[in-house]
């Protein structure tokens, strides 16, 4: 593996790793590392038209269609 030093971190971004690493009973290292693999290493993202394409395709588009009572302009009254 290999070493990385991070070098002009904030005083307060330290103190946050620390105390985040304390809350989790480890390292400040060991939490440094969790945090960049979770941003670095995480699934991409699917883009909206990705996750539309995972809907099954159910019914037809006449079993959702909207049927409306009346005068649509009773809606606002």
């Amino acid at each position: 593996m290999a070493n990385l030093i991070v070098r002009n971190v904030d005083e307060a971004i330290v103190m946050a790793l620390k105390a985040k690493a304390g809350q989790e009973g480890i390292s400040a290292e060991a939490e440094h590392r969790k945090i960049l693999e979770r941003a670095l290493l995480r699934p991409a993202k699917k883009s909206f038209s990705d996750v539309l394409r995972t809907i099954p395709q159910v019914g037809i588009d006449s079993d959702f269609q909207r049927e409306q009572d009346g005068n649509a302009n009773d809606v606002f009254n």
